[in-house]
């Protein structure tokens, strides 16, 4: 099985350089491979809780080096949920790189584990008959410390539905669940990457190099 590594996280990053430089970003040093990905951006600030600054992917099986690429411009310049990251903020960024596995379909709401599986909802909007769906990461629930019914109606929300949530709804929910690897990466811990294999440290155009202490 394939399992998300350090490279990966690289590749986002040099990725993301190289787009603030308008350059083409080194080739990666990871096979290709398909399967479904997300990559997440978060902020740190004054060592705080990472905060969520983008997370796009694909619940499909796609090219890992191009998919990589794509989200992870994606995903810091095209989250519509946040301003595209600014090169500036580059020093406080940390990346994950989650590749998702093991996935079972058809199940009841709540046949899940917080912090084990990431789930996928499916459901008809009963006041527009319209499809709705939305997922989150394994590692969400655990992180806002929901219960499984809290995550669900989040979800629900996530969809975009905004009626009323019955327990009637819930059960109606189609859910797939899934598990994931990942892989997080500071930016600090980037640069002295590059600096260790590539003999110098990425450079980027109107930003300050991080101190080293």
């Amino acid at each position: 099985m394939v399992s998300a590594k350090r490279e990966m996280v690289v590749y986002c990053f040099d990725t993301l350089v190289a787009h603030y430089n308008s350059e083409q970003p080194p080739p990666p040093s990871f096979d290709d491979g398909q399967h479904p990905l997300f990559v997440t951006w978060k902020k740190v600030v004054n060592g705080g809780e990472p905060r969520l600054r983008g997370c796009i992917g694909t619940l499909e099986a796609r090219g890992l080096v191009n998919g990589f690429r794509d989200y992870a411009l994606t995903s810091a310049l095209r989250d519509r949920r946040f301003p595209p990251i600014q090169a500036k903020e580059l020093p406080s960024l940390e990346c994950t790189v989650s590749i998702l596995t093991d996935y079972e379909s058809d199940l009841h709401y709540l046949d899940w584990e917080v912090g084990k599986h990431g789930m996928i909802i499916e459901f008809t909007d009963p006041d527009y008959n319209t499809r709705r769906s939305a997922t989150y990461l394994p590692e969400v629930a655990a992180h806002e410390g929901w219960t499984q019914t809290e995550a669900i109606d989040s979800l629900i929300r996530k969809a975009g539905y905004n009626g009323a949530i019955t327990e009637s709804l819930r059960k109606r929910i189609k859910l797939t669940r899934y598990q994931s690897t990942l892989f997080t990466m500071h930016y600090s811990e980037y640069v002295a990457y590059v600096k260790t294999t590539r003999g110098a440290s990425p450079s980027l155009a109107g930003v300050a190099k991080p101190s080293n202490h």
